[in-house]
């Protein structure tokens, strides 16, 4: 059986010797950028029973969750590398209980010359990573995940995660 190669592929974050670069998008024309992500944070019954009441000794863990996302994805190029700074339009964060835990929603907004994708999946996450540090002492059994992201506008190639998928 012979194998076919398979031709590597082009990363833009690497040089050709496979040193990590911070990609130049100076020639890129701006334009309007948005992306949307998710994630989840399962949690128990009583923990969520808990949240809803307003009864976490932590206070507010929906509403401190939600600025933790805003405040995450502003300071996501300090965070990600590689990530280029952004003046963000547009950052909302909803974070709510479902029958399993919290589910946490990013859209994201610029005007600019590379996407925000990684400001919307940083948003998220930070809500979870919130979300799990407030509820940690009653709940020993919480997970954080998945993360994903569900769509993307306005580069080179738009997105949206299929239904089946989510």
């Amino acid at each position: 059986m012979s194998s076919v190669p398979v031709p590597p592929l082009a990363l833009s974050h690497v040089t050709a010797d496979g040193a990590a670069r911070m990609v130049d998008v100076s020639d890129k024309v701006p334009t309007v950028r948005t992306a949307r992500a998710e994630a989840f944070v399962s949690l128990l019954p009583e923990t969520r029973r808990l949240i809803g009441e307003s009864a976490m000794k932590k206070g507010d863990v929906l509403g401190v969750a939600r600025i933790a996302g805003i405040q995450a994805a502003k300071r996501t190029s300090d965070l990600i590398p590689l990530c280029h700074p952004l003046a963000l339009t547009k950052v909302d964060v909803d974070v709510a209980l479902d029958d399993n835990g919290a589910r946490i929603e990013a859209a994201v907004r610029c005007h600019g010359a590379t996407g925000v994708e990684m400001e919307a999946l940083t948003a998220v996450t930070v809500a979870a990573l919130t979300v799990y540090d407030m509820v940690k002492a009653v709940d020993r059994e919480a997970v954080i995940g998945p993360v994903r992201l569900i769509e993307k506008t306005g580069g080179k190639s738009d997105f949206v995660l299929s239904r089946e998928a989510r």
